[in-house]
């Protein structure tokens, strides 16, 4: 089974040229680069709830300590937690203060 980035589980459409992108603006998961294969993902696609920016429950959301709880109970979060099982990056390294 391949796996999907976060933009094409949640079919948001804020992927570089999605068909939302114009509207809401192109999301910062999908565009950074310094965690291209994080979980196997393209850019950030499969660790978005550490990344500030990304849209939680339709509302761009801030900083992973702040949004963290509402990505646990996300699908996609579930999903990746799943399709990862131990090998799972929650948050990078580079990222903690």
């Amino acid at each position: 089974m391949a796996t999907k980035n976060c933009w094409e589980y949640m079919k948001c459409g804020r992927e570089a040229g999605g068909a939302r992108a114009a509207e809401l603006g192109v999301c910062p998961a999908a565009v950074d680069k310094e965690y291209h294969g994080f979980n196997r993902g393209v850019n950030a696609g499969r660790i978005c709830w550490a990344i500030a920016g990304t849209l939680c429950d339709g509302k761009a959301a801030g900083r992973f300590a702040t949004k963290i709880r509402t990505c646990m109970n996300c699908e996609f979060y579930a999903a990746v937690v799943k399709e990862e099982g131990r090998e799972i990056t929650v948050y990078p390294k580079s990222r903690e203060g």
